[in-house]
């Protein structure tokens, strides 16, 4: 296996750590890919990979979009991102946590994690136990915290409005079709608030009780997860996870817009390029998904309480808008002048 360095998603990264517990089975990597603004923040996923390879892999390319996204949303944090590794059972143990929170902790706050898939905000406080660089615990109603999945709903809610505002010139979401993949915490938050507004849903999950369960929740379609990206629809949102907008699933959409909450949806850089030149308004997706980020980021910075939180979620249609018209009058596609603003803001 090439050395972390040498991969093509190293992408001068700060740090990537690797730890090993025996006693427990714990496998993690953190990566830290810049501190520029403030320690590195960014959840801890619990995934099983096919190799070592590719978890350092995605590691990287989360770190990376981490940094960008706790840019852009204007929180004095940097970016990082942590991986559990699992086994093919996903098998995770209380002593699983405690060993990665004592991980975490002799980075001495250079990283600060919080929950991502697969990890329960109760699983932050088992690793609390351990370490002071945590945030995403449970909180009190009202306060800033907790589970970031309803969070980066919301702003994925508003950032598909703001889509929708401008592929289609329309302010309502009345008789607007959606197709959802993924509704897990963030998809079907998403899901419910859009239908409240009247838009139409056609969604798909790889857990078919829950994907049936709420389709017939809201009067939704559903279909298998290998048509989701290509329905007939005016906005595809993508809400698993990334990697899936690439040369192939690009060229068969059938959208005006891609909206969506995952990470990394784009495989590589050159395929924010096909979107544009299909035409196709894509709201990048480390600016669109800030909402769940805002929200720990707070908690853990003392800095407001929940009205503070959405307050600041709010504007991530304002975010949206720069980019869009940027990249409307540089001809960049709207990927590449995401980044462009982000690298100024950590200094790269």
């Amino acid at each position: 296996m090439a050395a972390p360095w040498d991969l093509p998603d190293y992408d001068d990264h700060e740090g990537v750590h690797l730890f090993h517990d025996p006693d427990s089975g714990m496998r993690a990597i953190i990566a830290i890919h810049s501190t520029h603004l403030g320690n590195a923040a960014g959840g801890m996923r619990f995934w099983h990979y096919p190799d070592s390879a590719m978890a350092i892999t995605d590691a990287l390319r989360l770190s990376r979009g981490m940094s960008y996204k706790n840019a852009m949303a204007g929180l004095p944090m940097g970016g990082g991102k942590a991986v559990l590794l699992a086994d093919e059972t996903r098998t995770k143990t209380p002593e699983m946590l405690r060993a990665f929170g004592r991980a975490v902790d002799t980075l001495g706050g250079r990283y600060v994690t919080a929950e991502d898939v697969g990890i329960t905000d109760d699983d932050m406080v088992v690793i609390k136990g351990e370490t002071d660089y945590v945030s995403g615990l449970p909180v009190e109603k009202g306060e800033a915290g907790g589970d970031p999945g309803p969070s980066t709903a919301l702003g994925v809610f508003l950032g598909v409005k703001a889509a929708v505002n401008r592929a289609l010139d329309q302010d309502s979401l009345e008789g607007v079709h959606v197709a959802i993949q993924g509704v897990g915490s963030v998809g079907g938050g998403l899901a419910r608030l859009l239908a409240e507004q009247g838009a139409r849903l056609t969604l798909a999950d790889t857990v078919d009780a829950r994907v049936a369960a709420l389709a017939e929740e809201l009067g939704a379609d559903t279909v298998s997860v290998d048509e989701i990206l290509f329905v007939d629809a005016d906005v595809v949102s993508p809400c698993a996870l990334g990697a899936v907008l690439d040369a192939d699933s690009i060229a068969r959409l059938q959208c005006k817009a891609v909206a969506g909450g995952a990470n990394n949806q784009l495989a590589t850089r050159e395929d924010g390029g096909r979107i544009f030149e299909r035409g196709i308004l894509y709201a990048p997706d480390y600016v669109i998904n800030a909402g769940g980020i805002i929200n720990v980021g707070l908690e853990y910075l003392g800095q407001g309480d929940r009205a503070e939180v959405e307050a600041r979620i709010g504007k991530i249609p304002e975010r949206l808008e720069q980019v869009w018209q940027e990249s409307a009058a540089t001809g960049d596609p709207a990927s590449t002048v995401a980044d462009r603003i982000a690298k100024q803001l950590i200094g790269r």
